[in-house]
This record gives C-alpha cells, sequence and structure tokens, in this order.
C-alpha cells in the first residue's frame, strides 16, 4: 500500500510517499509562513517522482502536533480534504513521537524530545529509549519545567529537538543535576519521512482515524488569541 505523509508542525514543510518497503519519494522546504502555498506543490512533486498517481495513495498520514499553529491547520486541512476526495483513512501522528522515531540510538534510559514553543516555552514528552514507546503525554511550558520532569523520573536521559537547541543554557543545567544525561543527535525537527515511518505499519493494523476524528494537538491558545487577550487586558 502507497501511503502519503504530510508534516507541516514547525517552520519546515515536508512530504514524503512510503510503498511498504521504504520512502520512495520526498521533499522537504523550509515554510517561512509559506506552507499553504508549498504543501499542494510539493505533494504533486512527490507522488510524481514516486511514479504513482493520486489514485494510488491508500492513506494519509499526518502530524498532528503539538507545533506551530497555522501550520498544524495546514497539514490537517490539507489531509482531510485529500482523504474525503480519495475515500482514504488518515493516520494522525504526533511530531513529538515523530522526533522520537528519528532520533540516533542512545544508551541512556529515555529519549527526552523537545520543540521550540516560541514566547521561552517548550513542547515536550519523554520515551523510552529502547523501543521509543511515548511514556509521558506531550506538555507545554517553560524550559525549566521540562528539565524538572526529565530529572523527576530519575532515569538516564538523551536529550534532543529544537526546543532544547533553543535554550540550551537551560538543559545544560541537567548535566548538573543527579540524572546522567546528554544531548543527542538526529533530526531538530520531526519530518514527513519520519511521520510515514510510524503512519505506514499503523495503516496496515488499520490503526486509522476518520476524517471527522482528526484533530490539532493544542497545547495552548494560538499566538493571535493570546496577542489579543494581553492588548485587551492593557
Amino acid at each position: 500500500m502507497n501511503l502519503l505523509a504530510l508534516d507541516t508542525a514547525t517552520d519546515t514543510v515536508s512530504v514524503a510517499v512510503h510503498d511498504g518497503d521504504g520512502i520512495v519519494a520526498a521533499a522537504v522546504a523550509r515554510g517561512e509562513r509559506r506552507h499553504a502555498e508549498l504543501l499542494t506543490p510539493m505533494v504533486r512533486d512527490v507522488v510524481s517522482r514516486a511514479g504513482i498517481a493520486l489514485t494510488d495513495i491508500g492513506a494519509i498520514a499526518v502530524d498532528i502536533g503539538p507545533g506551530l499553529f497555522t501550520g498544524m491547520r495546514v497539514g490537517i486541512a490539507t489531509a482531510k480534504a485529500m482523504a474525503e476526495v480519495l475515500d482514504v483513512p488518515v493516520v494522525p501522528v504526533s511530531s513529538l513521537e515523530t522526533l522520537a522515531h528519528a532520533a540516533d540510538s542512545t544508551e541512556m534510559e529515555v529519549i527526552a524530545c523537545v520543540l521550540d514553543a516560541r514566547r521561552g516555552e517548550v513542547y515536550w514528552s519523554l520515551a523510552r529509549a529502547s523501543d521509543r514507546v511515548q511514556l509521558t503525554e506531550p506538555r507545554v511550558g517553560p524550559p525549566e519545567l521540562c528539565v524538572a520532569d526529565i530529572a523527576a523520573r530519575g532515569q538516564s536521559a538523551a536529550v534532543m529537538g529544537s526546543g532544547m537547541e533553543r535554550h540550551r543554557e537551560v538543559f545544560a543545567d541537567l548535566l548538573r543535576l543527579a540524572v546522567p544525561a546528554h544531548t543527542l543527535g538526529g533530526p531538530s525537527e520531526p519530518t514527513a519521512e519520519s511521520v510515514a515511518a510510524l503512519g505506514h505499519p499503523r495503516a496496515m493494523r488499520q490503526m486509522t482515524s476518520t476524517v471527522d476524528e482528526v484533530v490539532p494537538l493544542y497545547l495552548r491558545a494560538p499566538d493571535a488569541e493570546i496577542n489579543w487577550s494581553t492588548r485587551s487586558s492593557a
């Protein structure tokens, strides 16, 4: 089965096609707030390079966040529209579990995936390093809270992602705690290739959702709403 994967949850826009044996075509571009403008041409290009037609797609996997409010909406809306037209199921995938799946190997017990949430905050979740199974639900907050959350488990930890890179000085404090920890290699943001790698086996096991069941994973109000509330309070 051919699966189309979309990821627009961060500043990066990416698309991939997985045929069951692996990724057969993929594309990545910096969004620069042009997610809607970039995504559709990228889908056409990747599907063409995969040597298939849109009607050959059997399922669509999409990153549902957490991530950028507008970016998530573009990817999810596109996935749902295509799924309805093609009459295929959707496989929702979290950006943080996608990041854990793509992480380099580590001898640490836990992988902490941390994405930049802007406004001085990060999104994070913890995964078991041995099999990348999620141990915690996604959270949002200041990086100091994320560091405390990691340390509270009392397990050795590998930390990765754009949030760690943005607040590197804060996460350096983790190395001075009782928990053995180090930074981990791998992509700093989720990609459609990892979404596809997670989504294809789920689609084959019918771990899918209907169009109406697919919703963004919002952990806080969108920036526009926060800005409006702040101005109103002032």
